[in-house]
């Protein structure tokens, strides 16, 4: 299958080198040229200079957005995804807003094209190793077609029936992993300031009952975070749960916990944490005294 990509990031990068390997012809844009070229003469990828001839000359478009405002530029501006001619079935695999994948599946279905909301979660071992877990906003009548290129980049993908449901399902899932960030580096604190040594609280957090696979792949992040490569920044984390705070807004339901765990990133992101990986919380919460 002729498959287009944009947005060539920390995840999008990976995403789309596995489609390649799996046999896909991808051509590729991105909002910065750098990263296209290198992704490009690494995997044998034609360049589009835009995104309308990126899907122009595609089957299927898949994206990976950073936020709602790139979303929306990509989609529906100048030189937009929905607007070309070619591809008539477009994904974002981003965090988006269910308001703005509303806009865009309203927006491609008055052109004669499909959106479907199908973001992630896993970071960027997990997008490198093909195993992240999709949420597809869309029937599984789509599976014959996408799932070839989803089964490429994730070890599942789960049919959530109808558009908006992925990324409602994908700030669900973020705002436990933001909560669970939160509580390991409060733990962590909690631990060190007992005397006891950090590798080895992480040893027990890792065998008890509260034991969960982030656990496991971010344990380096935790113990030293300043030494890894930032996979999940604070302010991407803060982005999450004020998306998941509008939904419940909009839909009536009471996050007390999750506003807390907002109000902390907020702080944290005062405090320069900002383009720190999330686990730098822990860093963050050292520093805080009662």
């Amino acid at each position: 299958m002729r498959v287009g990509f944009a947005g060539l990031g920390r995840m999008g990068a990976r995403m789309a080198e596995n489609c390649a390997r799996a046999g896909h012809e991808l051509s590729v844009w991105n909002r910065s040229a750098g990263p296209a070229e290198e992704l490009a003469s690494r995997i044998g990828a034609d360049i589009a200079p835009t995104p309308a001839e990126l899907a122009a000359g595609c089957e299927l478009v898949i994206s990976m957005l950073a936020n709602d405002e790139a979303a929306h530029s990509v989609y529906l501006g100048e030189n937009g995804l929905i607007a070309a001619s070619g591809a008539d079935l477009l994904v974002e695999m981003g965090t988006m807003s269910p308001g703005l994948v509303a806009e865009l599946a309203a927006a491609a279905g008055a052109r004669g094209k499909r959106f479907v909301d199908a973001p992630v979660s896993g970071a960027t071992a997990a997008a490198a190793d093909a195993q992240l877990l999709i949420m597809a906003g869309a029937d599984d009548s789509l599976a014959a077609r996408l799932g070839p290129v989803f089964d490429a980049m994730g070890r599942q993908t789960i049919w959530l029936g109808r558009s908006g449901a992925g990324a409602a399902m994908k700030l669900a899932v973020n705002m436990l992993i933001h909560g669970l960030n939160q509580t390991v580096a409060e733990a962590l604190t909690l631990a060190e300031s007992a005397g006891i040594e950090p590798a080895r609280a992480f040893d027990v957090f890792e065998s008890s009952a509260a034991a969960a696979p982030m656990l496991h792949y971010r344990r380096a992040l935790y113990l030293d975070e300043a030494a890894q490569d930032v996979t999940f920044t604070v302010d991407l984390a803060a982005k999450d749960l004020t998306l998941a705070l509008d939904l419940a807004t909009a839909t009536g339901v009471a996050m007390p916990q999750t506003r807390i765990n907002l109000d902390i990133l907020r702080s944290a992101m005062s405090g320069g944490f900002g383009a720190r990986d999330m686990a730098s919380v822990v860093n963050y919460m050292r520093g805080r005294k009662e």
